[in-house]
């Protein structure tokens, strides 16, 4: 699949021609990513200013970062480029490539003024005051990456702690540009961010966003060398018949389709709510001084406190928010305590914000606990999910609270089809989200007694 902004202009054919000028034919797949990534709007920035690319392995994209970084310098005049990988073995590989062409070819190395071969603090100096650096994320987190240019390897493997702290350092550069290139997840992986960045691809609604997949179908028979050769654009070049079908025998069918064919797990990856039917459920909510039917407190792993508030109307529509959120535990505790009483439930996972609930039911709070993997939580959450697929929900269109949506993944919950928001990533910031789930599941069920009605029974 192919998702790419419009564009006035496109610089791609000069950064297959610069490779060209050092030994380097691009395959038709990889100008195809150029093509998507390398167009100008018309004040002459970067119409994509991330690129994601999913691919599996050993079909070239090393090639496609070399190429990048090279008409980085060379093109672009971009001051600072930066390879990262999630260790350093893989940003060495790319290091040593683009180091043989400044042995191989004069014309490059007469612009390079020093190479660093250390490992760990590998770069490339150019006379002109440009650099190449080379950095391994599981070593730096996402310190220290602000450039004009930042290439991203096994984007599989990068936690949204990290990419929130390299977005902001680039935010400052005339025309950033950042590029992802992956291949799925596996279950193993920390693959939030390229997951939601293939969402906002699949979408096809983000236009600063370039997004490129190559991958077989899901029912495609995985056996068939024609499904090998769709999933996998240099088969027949770099990639042979027999190591596919070695692969084939050695991997069970799950292995195989995520890292030979490409197909991305569903349920893994997939976000409940898709950025376009989040902002879909903008609402204004209630008019101020009208009490929620209920509150919910969740804290991350951080120890991040996040209170949230559901109003059920006549209707029975529901509204959420994030009203208050801090890491201050006692300010915590006062909040609620002042704004919730005993007349207003707070439910909240003990498991999660265990140490704030005896101040909370000294102070005579209602709370009301329930368990992570509880019928309770199964049943927010499927509530949260029910109503929006009903246009029962609405939201106020907090930024924090979606990037927590964008972010959440299911974990299903015992064998009956049930699930809960995934909190097992520390890096996750999903604590907003579970604290309206919280909060709706406290007002649903409150209203369901005061009213003696059915009909939130069926949302649920």
């Amino acid at each position: 699949m192919r998702h790419a902004p419009s564009v006035r202009r496109n610089s791609w054919e000069d950064v297959a021609d610069l490779a060209t000028t050092f030994g380097t034919v691009l395959d038709p797949w990889q100008e195809n990513v150029l093509q998507a990534a390398m167009g100008e709007r018309a004040d002459g920035r970067w119409a994509a200013r991330q690129i994601a690319v999913s691919a599996p392995r050993q079909n070239g994209k090393s090639e496609l970062i070399v190429a990048r970084a090279l008409a980085g310098i060379l093109l672009f005049n971009e001051e600072t480029i930066i390879v990262s990988a999630h260790q350093q073995d893989t940003a060495r590989e790319v290091f040593n490539r683009i180091a043989d062409l400044i042995d191989t070819y004069p014309a490059l190395e007469n612009r390079v003024d020093g190479v660093m071969r250390t490992v760990n603090r590998e770069y490339i100096r150019f006379k002109s005051g440009q650099s190449i650096r080379f950095k391994a994320r599981s070593t730096g987190s996402g310190r220290g990456f602000s450039c004009d240019c930042l290439l991203l390897d096994e984007a599989q493997i990068l936690g949204s702690a990290a990419w929130s702290a390299i977005l902001p350092t680039m935010s400052a550069r005339p025309n950033p540009q950042a590029w992802l290139l992956g291949t799925p997840p596996t279950e193993n992986d920390d693959g939030e961010v390229f997951g939601r960045l293939r969402a906002l691809g699949v979408e096809g609604r983000e236009s600063r966003l370039a997004y490129l997949e190559w991958a077989a179908d899901v029912n495609d028979p995985v056996a068939d060398p024609v499904t090998w050769a769709k999933a996998n654009p240099a088969y027949g070049t770099r990639i042979d018949y027999e190591a596919i079908a070695t692969e084939l025998a050695s991997m069970s069918e799950d292995q195989f389709k995520m890292e030979r064919l490409g197909v991305w797990s569903e349920d893994a990856n997939t976000p409940v709510v898709t950025a376009a039917r989040w902002r879909e459920l903008v609402g204004a909510g209630p008019d101020g001084g009208v009490r929620p039917g209920a509150f919910g407190v969740d804290m991350s792993h951080a120890r991040d406190i996040s209170v949230g508030a559901c109003w059920i109307d006549d209707t029975g529509s529901a509204h959420v928010e994030e009203v208050w959120a801090g890491a201050d535990s006692v300010e915590a505790v006062e909040w609620v305590t002042m704004n919730a009483g005993y007349k207003t439930g707070v439910v909240m996972d003990p498991y999660s914000t265990g140490s704030l609930i005896p101040d909370l039911v000294a102070r005579g709070v209602n709370v009301r606990k329930v368990q992570p993997t509880g019928v309770e939580m199964v049943q927010g959450c499927g509530a949260f999910e029910s109503r929006i697929d009903a246009d029962m929900l609405t939201h106020a269109d907090q930024q924090r609270l979606a990037y927590a949506v964008a972010g959440a993944k299911r974990r299903p919950i015992r064998d009956t089809g049930g699930w809960g928001w995934d909190r097992r990533n520390q890096t996750s910031q999903i604590h907003p989200l579970v604290a309206v789930t919280l909060a709706l599941f406290g007002a649903t069920s409150a209203r369901r007694r005061n009213t003696g009605k059915r009909r939130e029974a069926v949302i649920l």
